[in-house]
């Protein structure tokens, strides 16, 4: 009965959490952003005190639950086992394990190390929400993308409006192939040795494992009724049972509750921590490892403290936009500044799924690897529009209303004279100041001492919030004729 109430949920939560980084429209985030806040490396950056708590506490009671119901790259992982065990003969492939406790330590405390150091983009490599989730956008959204472009002709065949086409294209080539790799390497890992990525790799496992170890309830094994059959063992994709000496290492079992059920003589139970002490039954030795793996969650408790194409009408090509070399690298609203971005930031690529401009793409630099940047050749970022703080679990991107978006300044825009078709081309233009949101731009006479000259655009620095109209909007081919240079720290207008 427990295995199947955790099956109805994890399956649940995986399939909602799935569809919301899977949604381009950005409508899913209103019911189920709350699903990417409860992740507990997000949670621990956006220095979401609560929900740590809750998650310890669940952890202290039930042991490894996030892990088994709540953690969608490890409810993937079962998905992708359980496939494998559809194989002949298949069914019962494990076999107990000893912990890789070194490694694992030396993960955590590496994962803690980059962080502080403010790396975050290279730690996220190993976040499991992170991981998940530029997966699913990477690979899935495209996918999902082309279906609907698919059924918007029978739509329109029925006079139906409801969906409409939408580009399908790569937002970054180095980031489409890590989220390839790294799904080729849980897929491969969860086939062949069930759980092995949670209870080697992953920060969370490790951290999560350490508490477990006191969890108030955890599966036992009765001795008076086990017949050393390994049944339990087989099938145990954590390799965590050691049916010959009949323990359990809390550390890496995950509260899947499958032994339980594949138990024929009802030895093994979930029950309170007083068996486990019985004499009947031994315990693990994980001094050591409590040692070592206490010390990183405690470094790791330091760190959630210091954590505060177009065409024309004629027959030309018309040439796509290049990105142009921006000094300073633009952030969304609501992030405050480049380094609090960067810091908090868990590149999970939610924000760039919900971004329905097309201005949010994963950065390919190597410090902010992965990380959202704003570029603004396929859209620019309308003051209206505020989808990405709101779902960002993290911190890195704060909740913004309309009216703080429209007063808060990420850049100022800078003309470059030599890409002016005013003055390569000789011909009238103006759009840049015709397009600008807050009026930060307007024309004046290309000779100061002619009123009757062309007219080229002067920006008003103080008035700009850069927003990409102009930049998005500029004629000029392939780089447009004015950009927007980011600020460091965000300012108010």
């Amino acid at each position: 009965m427990l295995r199947k109430i955790r099956i109805t949920l994890a399956v649940l939560f995986w399939t909602l959490i799935t569809a919301m980084f899977l949604d381009f429209t950005g409508t899913l985030h209103r019911w189920l952003g709350w699903m990417a806040c409860v992740q507990f490396i997000p949670a621990v950056l956006a220095l979401n005190v609560a929900v740590i708590v809750g998650l310890i506490i669940l952890t202290l009671v039930a042991g490894r639950v996030y892990c088994s119901v709540i953690c969608p790259l490890g409810v993937f992982q079962d998905i992708v086992s359980w496939c494998s065990s559809k194989r002949k003969g298949k069914k019962k492939r494990f076999h107990y394990r000893s912990a890789h406790i070194i490694l694992r330590t030396v993960i955590l405390c590496a994962f803690v190390i980059l962080i502080i150091a403010g790396l975050t983009a290279v730690a996220a490599l190993i976040a499991p929400y992170s991981a998940y989730g530029r997966m699913v956008q990477n690979l899935g959204q495209p996918v999902v993308i082309w279906i609907n472009n698919t059924l918007v002709p029978v739509a329109e065949h029925y006079d139906s409006y409801v969906i409409y086409t939408r580009d399908i294209w790569i937002r970054s080539l180095p980031v489409f192939i890590v989220a390839a790799v790294t799904l080729i390497v849980i897929v491969v890992a969860a086939w062949r040795g069930g759980r092995i990525y949670c209870n080697t790799i992953c920060p969370v496992g490790t951290i999560l494992g350490a508490i477990s170890r006191y969890s108030l309830l955890c599966p036992v094994i009765d001795t008076t009724k086990c017949v050393n059959c390994g049944s339990c063992a087989r099938r145990c994709k954590s390799s965590c049972i050691d049916a010959k000496n009949h323990t359990i290492d809390l550390s890496r079992c995950v509260a899947c509750m499958d032994c339980i059920d594949d138990c024929k003589k009802g030895a093994i139970s979930f029950t309170t921590r007083r068996a486990v002490k019985s004499p009947e039954v031994k315990s693990v030795d994980t001094s050591r490892r409590s040692f070592m793996i206490t010390g990183a969650l405690a470094a790791g408790t330091a760190v959630a403290v210091k954590a505060q194409k177009t065409v024309d009408g004629g027959l030309a090509e018309v040439l796509d936009k290049k990105v142009p070399k921006r000094v300073t690298r633009l952030v969304p609203p609501g992030a405050a500044s480049v380094k609090n971005f960067a810091q908090h930031c868990t590149a999970c690529q939610l924000c760039v799924s919900e971004c329905p401009n097309g201005v949010l793409r994963p950065s390919t630099d190597i410090e902010t690897f992965m990380q959202p940047k704003m570029e603004f050749e396929r859209g620019y970022c309308r003051p209206e529009c505020h989808a990405c703080s709101d779902v960002c679990p993290a911190g890195a991107i704060k909740p913004i209303t309309w009216e703080d978006k429209s007063a808060t300044q990420i850049g100022h825009a800078v003309w470059l004279p030599d890409n002016c078709v005013v003055l390569t081309d000789e011909v009238e233009c103006g759009n840049c100041a015709r397009h600008c949101l807050v009026g930060a731009i307007t024309m004046v006479p290309s000779d100061p001492s002619n009123p009757d000259s062309r007219k080229i655009p002067a920006v008003d620095e103080t008035r700009c919030i850069g927003c990409g109209a102009c930049e998005n909007l500029c004629p000029a081919r392939p780089f447009s004729a004015i950009y927007v240079e980011g600020h460091e720290v965000h300012r108010t207008v």
